[in-house]
C-alpha cells in the first residue's frame, strides 16, 4: 500500500466557495511580488477571472505602521506585531470571500503564512495564530506556493532593488531562520497544501508555474 499523506495537526475551515485562493510565499527577496504579478497576468491572458492582493498593504494605515516598525521607527512586542499583520488580512476578509463566491482566482502576495513564519519565529505561538484565524473566519488558502531562495540570493536582490533594507531584509541569520521556519510549516502541511518551487532561477518569468497550472 502507498504511504499515507501526513495530515496537518491543525484544522482550519475549508474554503466553501467555487473560487480558489492562492498564496505566494518566501523569505524577503524570494520574488513573491514579481511572481504573483506574473501569475495574475497569466490568468488574465487565459481569460480566467482573477484578483490580486499584496501584504502588507502599505497604502493603508495598518500597513504604514508595519512599514514604520520594519524600518525601526517603532518597536512593538511580538503580540502587537501579530495583531497588526493579522488585522491587515482580516480587513479584506469579506472582499476575498466575495471574490471566491463569484468563482474568481484570488492571488495573495504573502498572507497569514508569512506571519506564522516570521512572528512564529519571534515567539508568537503558531497554534494561537491558527486558533485566531479560525475564530475570525480568515479565508483559508487552497494552495501556498513557496519560492525557495537562499539568504544570499535574497539580500543580493534587495540591495539591487533598494539600499535602505528593513530590519528583516538586512539580517542574514534571521532570514536563514525564517527559511527554516517555513520548512517546518511545509513539512507539517500547516494552514494549507504547500508546493515548493526553486525561486532562485526565474525571477522575471513564470518558469514552471505554467506547467503547474495548466497540467
Amino acid at each position: 500500500l502507498p504511504p499515507r499523506k501526513k495530515k496537518s495537526k491543525f484544522k482550519m475551515l475549508q474554503n466553501p466557495y467555487s473560487g480558489k485562493l492562492i498564496v505566494i510565499e518566501g523569505i524577503d527577496g524570494a520574488g513573491s511580488e514579481t511572481q504573483s504579478t506574473l501569475l495574475f497576468n497569466f490568468f488574465k491572458k487565459e481569460k480566467i477571472s482573477v484578483e490580486r492582493l499584496t501584504y502588507p498593504d502599505y497604502e493603508e494605515p495598518i500597513g504604514i505602521l508595519i512599514h514604520q516598525y520594519l524600518h525601526k521607527q517603532y518597536e512593538f512586542s511580538v503580540d502587537v506585531q501579530f495583531l497588526l499583520y493579522f488585522t491587515d488580512f482580516i480587513k479584506d476578509r469579506e472582499r476575498i470571500n466575495g471574490w471566491l463566491n463569484e468563482g474568481k482566482i484570488v492571488i495573495c502576495d504573502r498572507y497569514l503564512s508569512s506571519t506564522l513564519a516570521y512572528q512564529g519565529l519571534r515567539g508568537f505561538p503558531i497554534k494561537k495564530s491558527l486558533e485566531l484565524a479560525r475564530k475570525f473566519k480568515l479565508p483559508k488558502p487552497d494552495l501556498i506556493i513557496y519560492l525557495k531562495v537562499s539568504p544570499e540570493v535574497s539580500m543580493s536582490r534587495k540591495y539591487k532593488e533598494k539600499k535602505n533594507l528593513d530590519r528583516n531584509e538586512a539580517d542574514k541569520k534571521f532570514l536563514q531562520k525564517v527559511g527554516d521556519s517555513y520548512k517546518k510549516l511545509i513539512k507539517g502541511r500547516i494552514f494549507s497544501k504547500w508546493v515548493v518551487i526553486n525561486g532562485a532561477g526565474f525571477l522575471n518569468n513564470l518558469g514552471n508555474f505554467n506547467n503547474f497550472f495548466i497540467s
